[in-house]
């Protein structure tokens, strides 16, 4: 969940914290277009890149950062949904196959294959509620699934996942040969089956490269963060900046609304009263322990707990992600503040042990946690792990001065699908503005990932060629990690802005701070610290790198003294009371 709701109107000085924002002056001076994007998540910014490579006059506005929501509180997989197969959902599973397969060529700077491994503890068990599950049976009790029906799943997902890529088969072992290549698994387990998917180490930064690669594709597409639909209906749209608090008239043919669990928040603004959304929180937490880490072999070890939630540990780096809960969300705050609670932590705990019994995880080694609440559609008495994650989009008409004005809503979509799901609207609003598709985005490499050296071995020796000069191999492998082909031009803007490290951690330097704010439109620390790096997610944010961070934005961006010091004491308040984050 972002930070940055409760960070953009602490210090009651607005008017001298912010210049006029270039992203906004490029709407508030053309303040038309054909296409309206609201949601600046991974499922709107998609929608925005495939329009705007079809030559269509779009904008996007965003009323937080970028990827602030749901989208950057995902368990960072990019898979094709195994679990779903129980529900039905084959549609589902063979799309999302195949947009996995498809993201590990396209963004393979973010997107890796995954080693997965599944513990077994019973043969038969499940096999009664997986049936009821598959069938819609509302009330069936969801229980620890057993390797014949696990075996009967991964075969079928085999069969889809060979299409478009060439991932291996999966595996399956008894006892022995499991404990022997993961030997901290539970002593009771009877088999364990592997297979692989994919994981998306950085999503906040892939979600900023779609963004850009629809921003450079075509000079009338425009998009904004911190930039709000304020009104929409019969006198047309208002856009509130919510840095400055200035309103600006603009007008669209077609409004789509890829807003989350605020669908029908967003369609309340115009007048239109919906019902679409439901939604279920998901909670992470993310271990600094080194025994925890070897103990996965740098597996993602993916499991049905004992209640029969689906859930998973693995390792990102130097840290364990351990996820997910799926708790449906209050019928009179759907969309409240998402936050990791104590008692999901307890649960997570218990997870671990059932799975690694030796070893012992405590509060201690939290070093940061994170919730959101999935945009998923309303169904009454359904279990959240049984409400689908498939999307559809939902079409309504609102009179306008000018005419008539198209409301399209998105209801659902997962982090995997989101370039499918960005052409099926696009395919959808074509007509609509009388423009005829120009180019398919399957296939197509996503910002960093053109050219991508993919090779055994070739990532070291293209960091060497081009990321040589001046800097310490330690930086330019950094800069590689985070931008990808683009790192060059990014090192080239560092070189020509007299780039200062900075003392309190190598991860940041002046000049990349001042790429992120012109390039990326970072306004907030959190925004730099949670969203254009990974410096929140393993822990490495201290009071030391928060001073140093403001003071750097505070020049850059002209605050006071008292709009940098409410900055600091919001982002230090809430990533230690929200985020477990240690100051």
């Amino acid at each position: 969940m972002s930070i940055t709701d409760s960070s953009n109107s602490d210090s009651g000085d607005k008017s001298n914290s912010y210049k006029t924002r270039a992203s906004v002056e490029s709407l508030a001076s053309r303040p038309s277009a054909q296409v309206l994007v609201i949601g600046g998540g991974i499922n709107g910014v998609s929608v925005f890149r495939d329009l705007a490579l079809q030559g269509v006059d779009v904008a996007l506005v965003e009323r937080n950062d970028f990827c602030s929501g749901a989208s950057g509180a995902s368990s960072h997989m990019i898979h094709g949904g195994i679990r779903y197969l129980e529900n039905g959902e084959f549609r589902l599973v063979s799309e999302s196959v195949d947009e996995r397969n498809d993201l590990l060529k396209t963004a393979p700077h973010y997107v890796k294959p995954l080693e997965t491994t599944i513990p077994i503890f019973t043969t038969f068990s499940g096999v009664v509620s997986g049936a009821l599950g598959f069938f819609k049976r509302r009330k069936a009790k969801r229980t620890e699934r057993g390797a014949a029906l696990i075996k009967v799943g991964l075969t079928v997902y085999d069969a889809f996942s060979r299409r478009r890529g060439s991932v291996p088969r999966h595996r399956f072992v008894g006892r022995t040969t499991a404990l022997r290549e993961m030997p901290m698994l539970h002593p009771g387990i009877r088999y364990a089956a592997t297979y692989f998917d994919a994981s998306v180490h950085n999503p906040e930064r892939l979600t900023l490269d779609v963004l850009s690669s629809g921003l450079e594709a075509n000079p009338s597409a425009r998009a904004s963060n911190y930039l709000s639909v304020h009104s929409m209906g019969p006198e047309g749209i208002f856009l509130r900046d919510e840095i400055t608090g200035e309103d600006i008239p603009f007008d669209a043919e077609v409004v789509v609304n890829v807003t989350g669990a605020w669908v029908d928040e967003t369609n309340a603004a115009s007048g239109l009263p919906t019902a679409y959304m439901g939604g279920t929180k998901g909670s992470h937490i993310v271990l600094d322990d080194p025994t925890l880490l070897k103990a996965c072999a740098g597996r993602e070890v993916f499991f049905e707990h004992t209640d029969g939630r689906i859930v998973l540990i693995y390792p990102i780096g130097e840290r364990v992600l351990v996820g997910t809960t799926d708790i449906a969300t209050s019928e009179e705050d759907p969309v409240g503040e998402a936050v990791c609670t104590e008692e999901e932590i307890d649960y997570f705990f218990d997870l671990i042990s059932h799975v690694f019994p030796a070893i012992t995880v405590d509060r201690s080694m939290i070093v940061y946690s994170f919730s959101g609440v999935r945009p998923l559609p309303s169904q009454e008495n359904l279990e959240p792990g049984l409400i689908s994650r498939d999307y559809r989009l939902e079409r309504n008409v609102e009179k306008t001065p000018e005419g008539t004005q198209a409301i399209i809503s998105v209801i659902g979509g997962k982090w995997t699908t989101f370039r499918a799901l960005g052409a099926q609207i696009a395919d959808e609003v074509l007509p609509m503005v009388k423009v005829s598709r120009k180019a398919n985005t399957q296939g197509l490499p996503i910002g960093g990932g053109w050219n991508y050296p993919t090779a055994n071995g070739a990532e070291t020796t293209w960091v060497e060629q081009h990321l040589s000069g001046g800097i310490s191999p330690s930086r330019a492998t950094l800069l590689f990690e985070r931008y990808g082909t683009r790192a060059p031009e990014v090192l080239s803007y560092l070189q020509r802005h007299n780039d200062q490290l900075f003392t309190s951690t190598p991860e940041l330097s002046t000049a990349e701070v001042k790429y992120m704010i012109e390039h990326e439109q970072a306004l907030h620390l959190a925004d730099i610290l949670q969203r254009r790096t990974d410096l929140t997610f393993t822990g490495e944010v201290t009071l030391a790198v928060l001073e140093e961070l403001a003071a750097v934005m505070a020049t850059y961006l002209q605050w006071s003294d008292s709009f940098k010091k409410a900055q600091l004491n919001t982002t230090r308040d809430v990533l230690s009371q929200r985020h477990h984050v240690r100051l």
